[in-house]
């Protein structure tokens, strides 16, 4: 029976928000009014089968404008709300172009996900349209299935990785669906950013250039959630010019937001009740009171944990009506869950980010988040899976206790007036940048035609840095009545299998239980000695694993299983070398930098801390290899005068700086769409390359992925947000809400909260009351 014939009528969200009110926890609520549709028209009528079974005479502004603009041959991002419509955008195109008398065309949708594609690969089947051939191109497909698709297919829908490594190096199998593409859909443009993007960005230019080879010139059609300046992003991942849709047109319920800040239970250190109990507890309200509710948490442990705690204060009769979802399940879990709750048969889930994807589940009445989920982009994406249609819904975001957190129930209206951030990518990174040029030229020979797809810089400097590596040979043929330069592929096998589409790296560490070696996960190679070194703790689906050894030349970390009782976190010394200033700005009495740098990490050993109390069990010695990263970073250089300032008030400059280095990262994630753990971060006294007092905040991806760019631009604006959530923070000497960082190398040793207040009140405000001192 689904829960909305087992319970009454639900009782209003105002009753809950109240009962929250009265005992002080909610910070703000905001109100928003239901949205009428508005709708629009297109440019010119559709073919009668087309029309008929998409309905095209009740079209949303949105999806109208960016029709009229796909089928003028523009290519264009969809940015708007959850549930807008936004698959009518380029169903009805594609449905156009398969069935043109003239030139019948083909398509390929490509999604971050198996799951979403064969969620569309279902909408295209309803369709009931004969002449769409459609099918699921991924690592789930027989090898017969692969073989109808590429003979038969005219709507192939596939994932990056495919397409990377199946399609593009094997493209003349695939050329009389390559000969007459007309639409490639991008959806899920979000989740493309930083590395993943990146190499993403090149995969599309290497599409491009198979197509034009086979002499088509596809359309790009891009959708994705609210984010900033979409248009740049898909701009940079085709690289074309793109026009944006970003005004929604679809309908919407009225909507409550509330923001929780869970009560302070020790006023000396900050600390805070859990937010895993407050979340758990709003969302056991709201579904015993009827509320069909999904729940977000930042980590798969959280998910756990929390639906656990849920189901625990549930009474008998909603007994299994709550479970937990995340990455990790067998698709047919995941795929089960995804239909019960569609159906009714389940009253709540809580899931990591692998439901913040446009999977469809249904409307849903309620959303919980459990901690701001580090981007105000990420916020709606998943504030919106609640009212996806016109009823009433509900959000409440439980604050947890990072800095990002404590920034916004100081400042609730940011949360509804600060624009989504941008995302960005970065084609110049060379770790990414060479072995795609490595996959294109085994496709085809590069050229200087290839200056469509590639900037001058990134064409030479990578075929050189290729022909010196013995990958490329460079050769001269006689084209159109003159010589030329090319270079062709010349070492052994499918470059594609040296590069993992998701990782900055070129390898990966497998994690292989000791017993029985099986799979038990992975790890980047370039996080593997902080995360796998021996005597680690590392998590995996709840499951806790002592590693007893990290064999780094045979590409593999052993472990058993642990009781769980203890976490580690590894202890490092780090030394920055500036590489190359690009820009240099001046900001109040800093000097901000832009440039390259290289980063040397050597792990020197790692504590074991109580799961429940954090304290220090014991601290362990490792000799460990030294680790090298050349990446993109932006520092500040501290005025000297300013930093005699703060020794004279009786201030420490290593504490000061090293605070103030936490806090800004923690911030970071409110101007550019990435998370603390993507950047790193040091800060000293002295630096022998800048002369100064300096703090340093780098980009952890080989090459860099485009963040240190955007905290460059951030500039004054960014140290502005680090020092409210420093000032604001009640504790005395530092906590995890403002200075203290759950990844430093150095166990947050020293910090010096109100030298940080001190010293980045003086970087932006030169005129400032005289210090008070300590």
């Amino acid at each position: 029976m689904a829960l909305a014939e087992a319970l009454p009528e639900p009782p209003p969200f105002e009753l809950l928000l109240a009962d929250l009110a009265d005992d002080g926890r909610v910070v703000h609520v905001e109100e928003a009014a239901a949205r009428t549709a508005s709708m629009g028209l297109l440019n010119r009528p559709l073919p009668a089968a087309v029309a008929a079974t998409l309905g095209a005479d009740a079209l949303w502004s949105h999806q109208a404008s960016a029709i009229n603009l796909a089928r003028s041959g523009a290519n264009v991002v969809i940015a708007t709300g959850t549930a807008s419509g936004k698959s009518r955008c380029f169903q009805l195109p594609i449905a156009e172009a398969v069935l043109d008398p003239l030139r019948p065309g083909t398509a390929m949708l490509l999604y971050p996900t198996k799951a979403l594609a064969h969620d569309q690969l279902r909408a295209f089947t309803a369709l009931d349209i004969p002449e769409i051939a459609a099918g699921a191109y991924d690592g789930d497909a027989s090898s017969e299935e692969k073989a109808w698709i590429r003979e038969n297919a005219n709507v192939v829908l596939t994932n990056p990785e495919m397409l990377h490594g199946g399609v593009l190096p094997r493209h003349q199998k695939w050329d009389a669906l390559l000969m007459r593409l007309r639409y490639v859909v991008i959806d899920e443009l979000h989740v493309l950013r930083g590395v993943f993007g990146t190499h993403v960005a090149h995969v599309l230019r290497r599409l491009r250039r198979i197509c034009r080879h086979y002499g088509s010139d596809p359309t790009f059609i891009f959708c994705s959630a609210t984010i900033g300046q979409p248009e740049r992003l898909a701009a940079a991942l085709c690289g074309a010019p793109v026009e944006a849709v970003t005004a929604d047109g679809s309908p919407r319920g009225p909507r409550s937001f509330a923001l929780l800040d869970p009560p302070v239970v020790d006023d000396e250190h900050g600390t805070r009740s859990s937010a895993n109990s407050e979340t758990a507890s709003i969302t056991a309200s709201l579904v015993e009171t009827g509320h069909r509710t999904i729940t977000f948490c930042r980590s798969r442990k959280g998910v756990e944990l929390v639906a656990a705690d849920i189901t625990r204060r549930l009474p008998p009769r909603l007994d299994g009506r709550v479970v937990a979802y995340r990455a990790g399940y067998l698709a047919d879990e995941r795929r089960m869950i995804e239909d019960n709750l569609a159906t009714g048969e389940l009253s709540g889930i809580v899931a990591t980010s692998a439901l913040e994807l446009g999977v469809d589940v249904g409307a849903l009445d309620a959303c919980v988040l459990n901690g701001f989920p580090g981007t105000i982009a990420s916020m709606w994406q998943q504030a919106g899976r609640a009212g996806r249609r016109s009823d009433p819904s509900v959000t409440v975001l439980v604050a947890g206790e990072d800095q990002l957190d404590r920034y916004l129930m100081q400042h609730p209206e940011e949360v509804f007036s600060r624009p989504p951030e941008p995302s960005v990518v970065n084609t110049a990174n060379p770790f990414i940048l060479d072995p795609h040029l490595a996959c294109a030229a085994y496709e085809l020979p590069l050229s200087h035609e290839d200056l469509r797809w590639w900037s001058e810089e990134e064409l030479h400097d990578g075929v050189r840095n290729l022909v010196r590596a013995d990958s490329l040979r460079l050769r001269r043929r006689w084209r159109n009545g003159r010589e030329e330069p090319f270079a062709h592929w010349c070492g052994t096998g499918y470059p594609t299998r040296e590069i993992s589409l998701r990782s900055g790296s070129r390898g990966e560490i497998k994690i292989l239980h000791h017993h029985d070696e099986r799979v038990i996960g992975t790890v980047d190679a370039s996080r593997a000695l902080t995360s796998v070194h021996t005597g680690a703790v590392y998590l995996h689906r709840g499951q806790a694993f002592d590693v007893i050894d990290l064999d780094l030349e045979e590409g593999h970390a052993r472990v058993v299983e642990a009781d769980g009782l203890e976490y580690t976190q590894a202890r490092s010394d780090t030394e920055i070398r500036v590489l190359a200033v690009d820009g240099v700005q001046r900001v109040g009495r800093a000097a901000l930098h832009l440039g390259t740098v290289e980063v040397a990490t050597r792990i020197h050993g790692y504590q074991r801390r109580d799961v429940r109390s954090r304290k220090i069990l014991a601290n362990e010695k490792l000799e460990l290899p030294e680790q090298q990263l050349v990446t993109r970073a932006f520092w500040y250089v501290i005025d000297a005068d300013l930093i005699d300032e703060l020794v004279d008030a009786g201030f420490d400059p290593p504490g000061t700086l090293h605070a103030a280095e936490h806090a800004a990262i923690g911030m970071l994630p409110l101007f550019t769409i990435c998370d603390r753990w993507d950047v790193g971060g040091v800060s000293t006294a002295r630096h022998a390359d800048t002369n100064g007092a300096t703090v340093f905040i780098y980009d952890g991806s080989p090459g860099g992925a485009g963040i240190a760019e955007l905290g460059w631009e951030a500039a004054a604006n960014h140290l502005e947000a680090t020092l409210e959530v420093i000032d604001g923070c009640g504790c005395l000497d530092g906590c995890p809400s403002c200075v203290q960082s759950p990844k430093c190398g150095n166990g947050n040793e020293p910090l010096d909260k109100a030298g940080s207040v001190e010293l980045i009140q003086r970087i932006l405000r030169p005129i400032a009351p005289e210090f008070q001192g300590k």
